[in-house]
């Protein structure tokens, strides 16, 4: 039986902060085995599902019924309160329960472990101890790759040293939350115990004293072995230390208006620009940063062995020509995939898509406009191979050269297929635009592509090879002949 992640994640942080397995088992109910086992655990990034989510307990329509019963135990004689036992033997007797005794012992486990966390739980402390992290977000406009973008920033601060950091990303979901807090991470060095975000994150929210997790936030915590904690609604003043620093950096590091090729040369400029800041910044009392940052990287956790994988996994189900519909645009598995229940992992910057057990069938990148269409053409190729008759309509022709198509439109079928079948080797090593080039050059030369000769020549032209008018394939014939030889012997 899966541990509850609200179990895990006490168990990592009472371990990390020294407690002994014997003494984390008394304090939540478990066994050492089990404590061990999660204790242990070097990654706890999000699997992919394989298999349909289960439909909702029995339970869930007594809940409240079993929710009274505990609540008036409280106030029971300890050894006359309800057994999980005997809540299942009522709810038969008295309620018509038809679920298993499992699901009832589960329901019980889990909000008996809910009843055990401190009453200030989710609220922010307001002493700053070294290692503590604070999060928010900003909103900024940058130039990227010649458009005009708005971008989120992350912003991140240590307020007993005033070290501040900071990441570009595309959106606030919870993926490219987690993705940012990730790079912080690594570019300090080490893990806070303690992180004090806002109260309308991907991270999660506070709601009348109560707060509820996104799930992938929930498992970098534990993979992390940190604490969270929440401010009230509409209490920016508990944080204070990061909403100063939204402000700052962005006047300090986003004026004038950044103009970058991509966010990864954005989010360079930002790691330099806040090691400048950082190098001469004093915290409250007035003492430099640089001097008062050892304290928060002694207090703070080493990073684990294994980085955790900022995915969000989604179930979908292909179209007819072997389209996913992820967050409002369509990626292409390809239509050998048409009408197929698939498994999409959607990242920070790319989106996977698994069939079969997991087998992965495209990886793409993110796109972040809506209604788009999202490709990789080398997707198109099997099936263009199987029906060569169909390339003439194919959406493939407007991803290659202009004189490339007109090429294959020459060929009969036999060559047809044999001339996308070697694009299609020759791009897996040396990508798409590669195998294009080489096949150009050889329906130059006078010949058909043929696997051999395609592959090798994208391998030059993936290497930088300029295309110097004409293409001798004598060494590619001699070649293909040797292998000819050594395949009769």
């Amino acid at each position: 039986m899966t541990m509850p992640l609200d179990v895990r994640q006490c168990i990592r942080r009472m371990d990390a902060d020294g407690a002994g397995p014997t003494e984390i088992a008394r304090a939540l109910g478990i066994s050492r085995n089990t404590v061990a086992k999660y204790a242990s655990m070097e990654d706890l990034s999000p699997a992919p599902p394989l298999a349909p989510e289960r439909a909702k307990p029995a339970i869930d329509p007594f809940a409240g019924w079993v929710s009274k019963v505990l609540s008036d135990d409280l106030s029971a004689p300890r050894k006359q309160r309800h057994t999980a036992r005997r809540i299942y033997d009522r709810l038969v007797e008295e309620e018509g329960y038809a679920g298993s005794y499992a699901t009832v012992c589960r329901f019980v486990r889990e909000w008996r472990l809910a009843q055990r966390q401190s009453p200030g739980d989710g609220y922010l402390e307001l002493d700053w101890a070294p290692g503590t992290m604070q999060v928010d977000y900003g909103s900024f406009v940058a130039v990227v790759a010649g458009r005009s973008l708005e971008l989120k920033m992350l912003a991140v601060t240590l307020p007993q040293s005033n070290s501040r950091y900071c990441v570009a990303m595309r959106c606030e979901r919870a993926e490219c939350f987690c993705e940012g807090l990730v790079e912080v991470f690594e570019l300090v060095g080490r893990v806070p115990r303690v992180m004090v975000l806002d109260n309308a994150t991907e991270a999660g929210r506070m709601l009348f004293g109560k707060v509820t997790e996104s799930r992938l936030f929930s498992q970098l915590k534990a993979h992390y072995r940190f604490e969270s904690r929440f401010c009230n609604p509409h209490s920016g003043n508990e944080k204070g230390s990061v909403e100063n620093a939204v402000g700052f950096l962005r006047r300090n590091l986003l004026v004038p208006v950044p103009s970058v090729a991509s966010v990864d040369e954005l989010n360079a400029r930002l790691r330099v620009g806040c090691e400048r800041i950082n190098s001469t910044s004093r915290n409250k009392f007035r003492e430099p940063t640089t001097r008062t940052f050892p304290a928060d990287f002694a207090a703070m956790m080493s990073l684990p062995g294994v980085r955790f994988d900022s995915v969000r996994w989604l179930g979908a189900r292909s179209d007819k020509r072997g389209y996913v519909r992820v967050d409002g645009n369509s990626y292409c598995a390809g239509p050998a995939w048409h009408d197929r229940g698939l498994v999409v992992g959607v990242r920070a910057n790319s989106v996977d898509i698994l069939a079969d057990r997991n087998r992965r069938v495209a990886t793409l990148p993110r796109c972040w406009g809506e209604g788009e269409l999202v490709r990789n053409p080398l997707s198109l190729v099997p099936a263009i191979v199987a029906r060569p008759r169909a390339f003439g309509e194919s959406t493939i022709r407007r991803d290659m050269p202009e004189d490339l198509v007109a090429a294959i439109d020459r060929c009969d079928r036999p060559q047809v297929r044999q001339a996308l079948r070697a694009i299609g080797r020759a791009a897996a090593t040396s990508g798409f635009g590669a195998a294009c080039e080489a096949a150009r050059r050889i329906f130059g030369g006078g010949r058909v592509p043929d696997g051999a000769s395609c592959d090798m020549l994208a391998r030059r032209v993936a290497a930088g090879e300029r295309d110097g008018g004409g293409v001798d394939l004598t060494a590619y014939d001699r070649l293909v002949g040797e292998g000819a030889r050594l395949r009769v012997v």
